[in-house]
């Protein structure tokens, strides 16, 4: 199996994470241009304490696809606000560098910042060189904290490329706290280079989310509670063509207590 990258489209991208994801549980289908994007992810659970915050894990789960069966473009970034009631804290989990994922492959780069991983998934990539067919593959992502900067969290996304020649790829998550009415976190992502510009995501699945003990208590990496019954998000993915993709939503939660 040849492994390829993906970053988190999310965000996306990376927790670029719930702007392109619908808590229903059905596919929504959004289309510009030529692109048609295809997500069915969100968070769990979807029932939240009203008043308090609880954990949560954020799923992502999408298809990418030209309307004309050609090659995607490759998305280059990912923009994102999510609503104030999301909430993402890594105080007291042990993170990882860049240093340290760099030049490794997954097996190594879990070795190395075991008690860091908030989240894995897989990706497929379609590359397409020139003069030749377009093939596909799939390859494994795995997610660490890489810690509490400031206002700014960070966190890395680590695949091992395989194509044209073996090497790790890692692309990093910035998140910051904003105050914008409904939303209240920023996440910024920017995605590298697949297969030296040839290769473009075509589906993905990430999971984020990740208890842990600090001080006596345990916490955790992402919570969100649901004060009204819904929760906001919106953002842009950019792609190498030039088109960006704008998402708005509306999710529902269901307050509990």
């Amino acid at each position: 199996m040849r492994k390829l990258l993906i970053l988190g489209v999310a965000v996306a991208a990376g927790l670029a994470l719930i702007v392109v994801a619908s808590a229903l549980g059905k596919p929504e289908v959004v289309r510009t241009g030529n692109l048609i994007f295809t997500d069915n992810g969100g968070i769990s659970p979807t029932k939240l304490p009203r008043h308090e915050q609880a954990p949560i894990s954020a799923h992502l789960k999408g298809q990418i696809k030209a309307v004309d069966g050609t090659h995607p473009p490759a998305i280059e970034g990912v923009i994102a606000d999510f609503d104030k009631t999301i909430q993402v804290d890594a105080t007291g989990l042990p993170d990882c560098s860049e240093k340290q994922l760099v030049a490794r492959s997954t097996a190594d780069a879990k070795r190395a910042c075991p008690e860091a991983i908030i989240g894995s998934g897989e990706a497929e990539v379609e590359v397409a060189f020139p003069e030749q067919a377009p093939f596909g593959a799939t390859g494994p992502i795995t997610v660490f904290n890489g810690g509490v900067h400031g206002d700014t969290t960070v966190l890395y996304i680590h695949t091992y490329v395989s194509v044209p020649a073996p090497t790790a790829v890692v692309a990093s998550v910035e998140l910051t706290h904003i105050h914008r009415g409904h939303f209240g976190l920023h996440a910024v992502a920017e995605i590298p280079p697949i297969a030296g510009g040839a290769g473009s995501v075509t589906k993905f699945r990430i999971t984020i989310g990740r208890t842990f003990t600090y001080r006596g208590r345990k916490e955790s990496y992402l919570t969100a509670s649901c004060p009204t019954g819904h929760y906001f998000a919106e953002g842009k993915v950019q792609f190498s063509d030039g088109t960006a993709l704008k998402v708005t939503h509306d999710l529902p939660c269901t307050p509990a207590g």
